[in-house]
């Protein structure tokens, strides 16, 4: 069946967005965080565009991720490394582990080895074995395509970036890792220094800026649109939505619109976000709900049961005035949206 609520998603501007970061990334490759499903895209179309654009590697968290994209033929590394439970898919050969500990490097050469990538922390302390533990032989033997580590703070002009920066510029030559690489989305925005020989953006590929002076670089990927369900004419005092947080402050033409926080769309745009209709800003109003949300059509006299609007999306004005951030506003999108790509 149709449904009420779509994506519309921009297939060309995924792929700007990728060669954009690609030509920022410099000598380095630039490979793709194709994680939670393409940042709730599709993983699939996400990452047949990006492969068909040159995007050459592929990032995902689990094995159940790699196992979905597996008959794309892409080099896939599973982020969040290889637990007991995933040795059997592991030992399929369509994905590489990124090994994480070191009870991880222990089972991985128990069952035979074989190319992995390994993560090492450098100062964030969330997955990654140390520098310590390198210098102590632990990846000896290891046949390691990728040694790489993440930055905490990429996104702030913070001190850590370079920290991180030296401690694992320091890891060069000590391991077999035929490539280095730490930089993602925000990474890249640091400058070519941290681009090392591959980057690994998420977030901006979909649209996301998470620095501002990147913002006139990447498109936005997303355009959620709502059907309206019902138009109806509120009368001055009288109220919309639950708790009557909206009153009428004359007669008002509002929309009732099939979207709401089930959805995906967060209760944090109650009172501050809007629908577009034909350039028309829409003021949303009162509190967004479960399944609904009220829009004044005012403005928009010819709008009826059945017509379409979109929402506004960009992400960074919409986190900025709902207070999530970029990836839950782009993650969060649930089964019901139909996606659509052009």
């Amino acid at each position: 069946m149709p449904a009420p609520l779509r994506l519309r998603l921009d297939g060309d501007a995924l792929v700007h967005n990728w060669r954009q970061l690609d030509r920022m990334s410099g000598a380095a490759a630039c490979g793709a965080a194709v994680k939670a499903n393409g940042y709730g895209l599709g993983s699939t179309e996400v990452a047949r565009r990006l492969a068909a654009a040159g995007c050459r590697d592929f990032f995902v968290a689990t094995w159940a991720e790699a196992q979905a994209l597996a008959p794309l033929g892409l080099t896939l590394s599973v982020l969040h490394g290889v637990r007991a439970e995933d040795m059997e898919a592991a030992r399929g050969g369509f994905a590489r582990p990124v090994l994480n500990t070191e009870a991880q490097v222990v089972r991985w050469r128990g069952a035979g080895g074989g190319a992995c990538d390994v993560m090492v922390d450098t100062g964030m302390n969330r997955l990654g074995v140390s520098a310590e533990a390198i210098a102590g032989g632990l990846l000896d033997g290891l046949t390691i395509e990728t040694l790489m580590s993440h930055l905490a703070c990429a996104d702030e002009d913070s001190a850590m970036n370079e920290a991180q920066r030296q401690r694992f510029a320091a890891l060069r030559g000590m391991t077999a890792a035929r490539r280095l690489s730490l930089a993602n989305s925000a990474g890249i925005g640091l400058g070519e220094d941290y681009a090392f020989d591959l980057t690994r953006p998420g977030l901006a590929l979909y649209g996301g800026v998470p620095r501002a002076k990147m913002g006139g670089l990447i498109r936005q990927v997303v355009y959620p649109q709502a059907q309206i369900l019902q138009r109806r004419c509120v009368r001055m005092g009288e109220a919309v939505g639950y708790n009557a947080t909206w009153i009428a402050p004359g007669e008002t033409e509002v929309a009732i619109i099939n979207l709401g926080y089930a959805d995906g769309y967060r209760r944090a745009f109650s009172g501050v976000g809007a629908a577009r209709h034909d350039d028309v800003v829409l003021p949303e109003l009162g509190r967004v709900s479960m399944d609904l949300v009220a829009i004044d059509v005012s403005a928009c006299p010819h709008l009826a049961e059945g017509d379409w609007l979109e929402i506004d999306y960009a992400l960074p004005a919409a986190s900025q005035a709902s207070g999530v951030s970029q990836y839950e506003l782009l993650t969060g999108w649930g089964r019901r949206a139909e996606r659509l790509w052009r």
